[in-house]
């Protein structure tokens, strides 16, 4: 059973977030309370580690081949990618690597795939949508026509499913 509402065709689900304040925090080793200072510079670590493994991911796999499994929507034994994206990187066996010596939970790694894969994710979005602009580029690209706009969308693949308000 999962908490995940159905989606029709065409739906897509949003993730709500809500800004909470931490005011102390508890050393797992030692019960000892973290001061505000220590618990803003252990978060602040965390971050920053999170965000070197997902350069580090992104890195690895920035490249045209990598990009096209992962839009492709299936693993190389023809089933369906997982939504989640730290899940279908797992799948495909692209993982987020800590730094020698680092130890972190599992939830770490995957806020590490997850934002890496989201990226990774948008970039065939992104470079489809920049080619078709370039392919249908008007003679005067300030007042596209809306026969021009037509003919981005229709270079786009899934463009013409695409919002207009998107343009």
């Amino acid at each position: 059973m999962t908490g995940k509402l159905p989606l029709a065709e065409g739906e897509t689900s949003r993730t709500a977030c809500a800004r909470a304040v931490l005011r102390s925090g508890v050393d797992e080793g030692t019960g000892e309370v973290l001061s505000q200072a220590v618990l803003a510079q252990r978060v602040g670590w965390c971050a920053d580690l999170v965000a070197g493994m997902v350069s580090a991911l992104l890195a690895q796999r920035w490249n045209a081949g990598d990009v096209e499994v992962l839009a492709s929507g299936v693993d190389a034994g023809g089933r369906k990618l997982p939504s989640n994206a730290w899940m279908a990187l797992r799948r495909l066996g692209w993982t987020a690597a800590t730094p020698v010596g680092v130890r972190v939970n599992d939830r770490i790694v995957r806020m590490a795939q997850e934002q890496a894969g989201r990226a990774l994710r948008s970039v065939k979005w992104r470079a489809d949508l920049t080619a078709a602009v370039l392919a249908t580029w008007p003679g005067d690209p300030r007042q596209r026509s809306v026969q021009e706009w037509e003919q981005v969308r229709e270079a786009v693949p899934g463009g013409p499913e695409v919002p207009t308000g998107t343009q």
